[in-house]
């Protein structure tokens, strides 16, 4: 069991930095106000209005922004402010034991994915594949927030959007994964994706199908569709995508559900990551566990 960390109470710090791409300051300044009216305060990092290029910082800046949030007590949970490119770059200059020692909610999606899955397998805790701050549009994707209040089960059924099993049968497992781009980027290096017996989750946003085709035969090489225990896949906003979904997981028989709104669609529906969920693709359902205690 990976290590969930505390929920947030009325009152706390909240930290907000930049891992990735610069973002627009005035978004942001609006987007602050749903902190405020959960009852949160927030603390801008230092990265927050930085630029070097086309990232947030220098690989230096955005990491011992990112610890000292870590370290930082009164700080409760991390958020990440944007996404983009840039996330796997400091990857390898991360605390993991500090992180591992001071357990914190961890929030973001997109190129945040690779330290989602760098953070679960060398920190081994429960971290939120939501959106960034500065991309929360809906009154849903920010009342998914309130499950970093209290431990509360996820119940994602087609009340929510329209679902589509692809490949018949229930599995219960953990949780990982994320952005299909950044999941690929992992392969052949030290953070590479660990799906052994676990749920995948695959989204992705505006992918070209000769580009879905790739990344997945790429899953398919180096064994992962075949070690999965079952997949949870975004809507990929287009229906052509589905038989090349189906062509690629039917041999192997593992329980597939396509349609999930989480990830880039609205609304964009926040999971924790590294729990165990069930997923089942005959009733079209995915319950998760808390993700916090």
């Amino acid at each position: 069991m990976k290590i969930r960390p505390k929920h947030l109470n009325e009152g706390d710090t909240v930290g907000v930095i930049a891992l990735s791409n610069p973002f627009d300051m005035k978004i942001l300044e609006s987007q602050l106000k749903i902190f405020t009216d959960m009852g949160l305060r927030y603390k801008l990092g230092q990265t927050i209005g930085r630029q070097r290029g086309y990232l947030a910082g220098s690989d230096e800046e955005r990491v011992r922004d990112f610890h000292q949030m870590i370290e930082d007590p009164e700080v409760k949970a991390i958020f990440c402010v944007s996404d983009g490119y840039g996330a796997a770059r400091i990857a390898d200059k991360i605390d993991y034991p500090l992180l591992e020692e001071h357990p914190k909610i961890f929030w973001g999606f997109s190129d945040i994915t690779f330290l989602h899955i760098a953070i679960q397998q060398y920190a081994d805790v429960v971290t939120f594949h939501g959106p960034s701050l500065t991309t929360i549009a809906d009154d849903r994707s920010k009342k998914m927030l309130y499950q970093l209040f209290a431990p509360y089960e996820i119940y994602y059924d087609e009340s929510l959007s329209q679902l589509e099993g692809i490949v018949p049968g229930a599995v219960r497992a953990e949780i990982i994964g994320g952005n299909l781009s950044r999941i690929v980027d992992t392969l052949g290096t030290k953070f590479e994706i660990d799906v052994r017996g676990k749920i995948l989750l695959l989204e992705e946003d505006r992918l070209g199908i000769e580009e879905l085709d790739r990344m997945l035969n790429q899953l398919r090489l180096a064994g992962k569709l075949k070690e999965a225990s079952g997949f949870a896949i975004g809507s990929f906003g287009d229906g052509d995508m589905l038989p090349l979904f189906k062509e690629y997981l039917w041999p192997y028989k593992k329980p597939a559900v396509v349609g999930f709104h989480i990830g880039h669609s609205t609304p964009n529906i926040g999971i924790p990551l590294g729990v165990e969920a069930i997923l089942d693709a005959d009733e079209k359902v995915l319950r998760l566990l808390p993700g916090v205690e």
